[in-house]
């Protein structure tokens, strides 16, 4: 009965989603809360748009194979935790209700380790907090290299020309 309850909101959220399908939120307006969400929570703008074009190409109603939705494909437990009643407004999926607040709480709990972030974001934070760098799932593992180097790119900065350190200091 539980699982019935949890999965529920999930097939409310992608039939809206669907059914707004021809109703496109203009990427001006989710440009805005990228970046004004990402400089209040903390979280590197380039960060944010570097995950929302990787997991939607900027599309307001993208659904997972999954049932993630929205931009920021917000897991259904994800969005209901997080209190985001409709994935699809990017004014809750990207912004504060959503996941860039999301992103902020795990990058807080992975001690700012943006590879972690994005690997929690791919597989889950369960998994990566008790694997860390040593999850050698190659899904996940593509998909922090895809964030990477979109990050750069956002950033300006050449991929082959940034280093990680040898070494990181957790204290």
């Amino acid at each position: 009965m539980k699982l019935v309850l949890m999965m529920m909101p999930m097939l409310y959220a992608i039939a809206i989603c669907r059914a707004r399908s021809d109703d496109r939120s203009t990427r001006i307006e989710a440009e805005y809360y990228v970046a004004a969400d990402a400089e209040h929570y903390g979280v590197p703008v380039a960060l944010v748009r570097a995950i929302v074009q990787l997991e939607s190409n900027w599309r307001a109603y993208s659904v997972s194979p999954k049932g993630a939705v929205g931009r920021m494909l917000l897991p259904p437990v994800t969005a209901h935790r997080l209190g985001v009643s409709d994935p699809c407004n990017p004014a809750q999926n990207v912004s504060g209700a959503g996941g860039v607040r999301y992103l902020a709480w795990l990058m807080n709990r992975l001690h700012d380790d943006l590879r972690l972030a994005a690997a929690a974001c791919c597989a889950g934070e369960d998994r990566i907090n008790k694997r860390g760098l040593s999850c050698r799932n190659s899904v996940v593992v593509a998909y922090v290299s895809r964030v990477r180097t979109a990050y750069l790119g956002e950033t300006e900065i050449e991929p082959g020309r940034c280093k990680a350190p040898e070494r990181r200091d957790v204290r």
